[in-house]
Formats: structure tokens, sequence, C-alpha cells
């Protein structure tokens, strides 16, 4: 198995890519936790996974949420080898796209939610002798789109390049970092406008393979990040599109 004894943590895993990785984690030979504030929800993911699962709660935009959810990962399982920086929220959940509130919003969970996650799970990774961080970015953090909050790109160009930073930064303490960019994927569940049918329908015109991607197709790609047959691989980005940045 590919995670053997490794320990996990997830945000954002109740739903969507998050759960997808925490299935095939598990599957892989990892303990998991599921980290996020759908309890009801990560409870669900917790029951289909078993034993090697836990939920944790967490508000991704509170430091001290964090602290809690990473000692009680140690408290429970002795270590912490992988992050997986996997909640946010759409660009398209805010209706005015200049809105300031919805700016402050999206990169306090996008944004500052992976900086909390990494200075934490850093100094739990290093006292372990390493770890590997995989960041969930965008194709949006390439390009622009049209009906997206700005704060949506400016989040995930952030990721991205904090991602480089952390690799960059802690290369010397055995911790991998990168970023991983999914395009068209199963609308989000804050999606607004980027779930409707037709908008979908001309994204996907536009994507060189003419589909949308599925979950456990960024799962995989996570996987693999995560993974020691990765191990040479840092501060780099993983685009999970059907090609479409690639026009």
């Amino acid at each position: 198995m590919r995670l053997a004894g490794k320990v996990a943590i997830i945000s954002g895993a109740a739903s969507g890519m998050g759960a997808a990785a925490a299935r095939i984690f598990a599957r892989e030979g990892a303990k998991v936790v599921v980290a996020d504030l759908l309890e009801a929800e990560g409870g669900k993911v917790v029951d289909v996974i078993g034993a090697a699962a836990r939920f944790e709660r967490l508000d991704v935009t509170d430091e001290t949420s964090w602290e809690a959810v990473v000692a009680a990962t140690l408290r429970h399982f002795g270590r912490l080898d992988i992050l997986v920086n996997n909640a946010g929220i759409s660009g398209s959940s805010v209706a005015d796209l200049y809105s300031t509130e919805g700016w402050h919003r999206i990169m306090a969970v996008n944004a500052t939610g992976v900086f909390f996650g990494t200075k934490h799970a850093v100094k739990a990774m290093i006292a372990g002798g390493g770890g590997a961080i995989v960041n969930m970015s965008s194709i949006h953090g390439f390009v622009g789109s049209e009906g997206s909050h700005m704060a949506y790109h400016a989040s995930k160009g952030a990721v991205r390049l904090m991602t480089k930073t952390t690799a960059v930064q802690h290369a010397k303490d055995g911790i991998r970092c990168n970023s991983v960019h999914p395009g068209t994927m199963p609308a989000m569940r804050t999606a607004g406008r980027s779930a409707d049918p037709v908008v979908r329908a001309e994204r996907i015109k536009a994507i060189p393979m003419r589909r949308a991607g599925e979950v456990d197709e960024v799962a995989n790609a996570i996987l693999f990040l995560a993974s020691d047959e990765a191990s040479y691989i840092t501060g780099t980005e993983l685009l999970v599109d059907g090609g479409a940045v690639a026009i």
C-alpha cells in the first residue's frame, strides 16, 4: 500500500475532493483525520472508512482550531506525515464580484486557512522527521475568468506561491510541498453561477477533453504527491484539468 503507516490530516474532507482523498488514503494504508466544519457529513465519511479514520471539527480560518486538530492527531495517532489543505469556497459563491465582505471571506478560507494549516503541521512534521503537504489550488491560480470574484483567483494564486515558499523553506527539514490545480469538476457545495448547467456546458466546450473531471481523478493526483513515489518532487504544480490551461 502506498501510504502504509502514514498519518494524514485532510481539511474540507466531509465532501467532494476531500472526502474522495480520505477514502483513497485509507485504502492505501493511511490513518486519516477528516477535518471539517460539517460534523454530520464528516461523520458519514468516517463511517464509510472505518477504524482508519476519525473526525475532528475544524474551522480553517481559526488558528486555535488548527492547533487543536494537529494536537488531537498527535494524541490519537502519534505522528503527522501528510497534510492536505483542501478546504475552500467557490469564487461564484459571491454574487457581487466587488463585494468587500466576499473578498475577506474567500481569502480567509482559501489562503489564510492554508497558511494556518501549514504553520502548525510543519511543527509536527519536523518533530517526526519530515512529511508531505499537498495544497489544493485551481486552474484559476493560473488564469482569470468572467464569473468568479477576483478573491478566488487571488487566493488560489496565493496558494500556488505559498506552496513554492513552503517547499523552499522546508526542504532541509524533509518536508515536500506541492499544489494540485483542478479544472472543471462537479460543482462545489458553495458554488453559485458555476453550478449553472448552461455555464458548465460552455466551460466544458472549451476543455480539450470535452468533459468535466471526477473527484477521484483529483484524489489520485493528491495521493501521488503525498506518497513516497513523489520523493523528489517539491514546489511544483500538478494540473488536473483535461488540458484546459494548455490552450
